[in-house]
């Protein structure tokens, strides 16, 4: 049995991604460990088939995070067995890095973002710069990976000639319940952060007749609960902050649109593939999203949301108002959603992750 050891900055519990790829390793005769971050507000760890480790820091954010944690990272790993290493993202991959190859073991890199041009590092040069070296650093040589959409792949290959396997972020395929509430809500689920547009699309609430619901927490997450005061909207918008994913299925499933939208300011929002995305679709909930390529693309093939162009308060509120009043057009979505998630799902996802993994098993040991 070989062991695994993957490294995030995450505190493990909402990291539904690597909750999926852990289980999914760990059910295939692979000894598993994750390894992140404890945060004090962060809860107890669930039990999983798999191992997990959180490492302390005394500072929580900003630079001094990065360099505290990939170097009390790259000590712990030093003194820990394992066969395989995987870095995920760059925020947690010099570490496995490193100590894979003084210990001449195998590395892997799976990329949940195109990291080096990401919103909240414009107007940052120098920080860009720098996480463009880790890059760099990490794709020179890198034989083995896979990220999210297929426009990452594209752009790794471009830039680097390295092309990597696609393991999206797709929902385990499961029953879905046979009735919904009558309520109309609308679900947003992820980061609270700028760029998501949280801020228009609380704006459009003020001409839209359904409650939005929005779950997580995040940079402008005060902000928001401030805007909805001030405007009077507290009736139509409801906080419910952190929600477990055990949880967070339930209010996925009996939602009745779901919300993926997000600024493309940089290449990671405009070529990316939400988790989100694929939590509403497998819940049969028709959705609102961004006009982007990996969403076009999709939506040309099974459409199952509503495309738009910009994040003006008034497109969102018109394009709301058409998914919950036109019931042709709804159930359409609705229906292209459940054929999607039979084709889409992580038990097939979880395929090429296996093999990513065979291989590397195959040509190291």
């Amino acid at each position: 049995m070989k062991r695994i050891v993957l490294t995030v900055t995450t505190d493990l519990v909402f990291d539904q991604r690597m909750r999926r790829i852990c289980t999914a390793l760990a059910e295939n005769n692979y000894e598993v460990l994750l390894i992140g971050r404890k945060k004090k507000s962060s809860p107890e760890l669930n039990k999983e088939k798999y191992k997990q480790k959180r490492l302390s820091c005394f500072v929580e954010k900003g630079a001094f995070f990065y360099i505290e944690y990939n170097i009390r990272l790259f000590f712990y790993l030093l003194f820990i067995r394992a066969d395989i290493y995987c870095g995920i993202d760059l925020d947690a991959v010099l570490p496995p890095f490193w100590v894979s190859k003084l210990k001449g073991k195998p590395f892997v890199h799976d990329a949940h973002e195109y990291f080096t041009d990401m919103e909240e590092l414009f107007g940052r040069p120098g920080t860009q710069r720098i996480w463009k070296w880790v890059e760099r650093i990490i794709f020179k040589n890198l034989k083995y990976g896979y990220t999210v959409s297929d426009g990452y792949v594209e752009l790794f290959e471009t830039e680097y000639n390295v092309k990597l396997k696609i393991v999206r972020n797709a929902t385990l395929l499961g029953n879905l319940p046979e009735n919904k509430p009558a309520k109309k809500t609308i679900l947003y689920q992820g980061a609270v952060n700028m760029g998501r547009g949280l801020i228009p699309l609380i704006t459009a609430m003020h001409k839209v007749e359904a409650e939005l619901i929005i779950c997580g927490k995040g940079d402008i997450y005060e902000e928001l609960i401030e805007k909805v005061t001030k405007e009077d909207l507290s009736d139509k918008v409801k906080f419910m902050g952190f929600v477990e994913p055990d949880r967070l299925i339930d209010f996925t499933r009996n939602a009745t649109v779901g919300i993926t939208l997000f600024k493309a300011k940089g290449k990671s929002n405009r070529y990316s593939m939400a988790n989100r995305f694929f939590d509403y679709m497998h819940s049969g909930v028709p959705q609102l999203a961004m006009s982007y390529p990996d969403y076009k693309k999709f939506n040309s093939k099974f459409e199952v949301a509503k495309l738009i162009d910009d994040l003006e308060p008034f497109t969102i509120s018109s394009s709301l108002n058409h998914l919950l009043k036109d019931d042709g057009y709804y159930n359409r979505l609705k229906e292209n959603a459940l054929k999607a998630r039979e084709e889409y799902n992580w038990q097939n996802e979880t395929k090429t992750l296996l093999g990513v993994y065979e291989t590397v098993v195959k040509e190291n040991f």
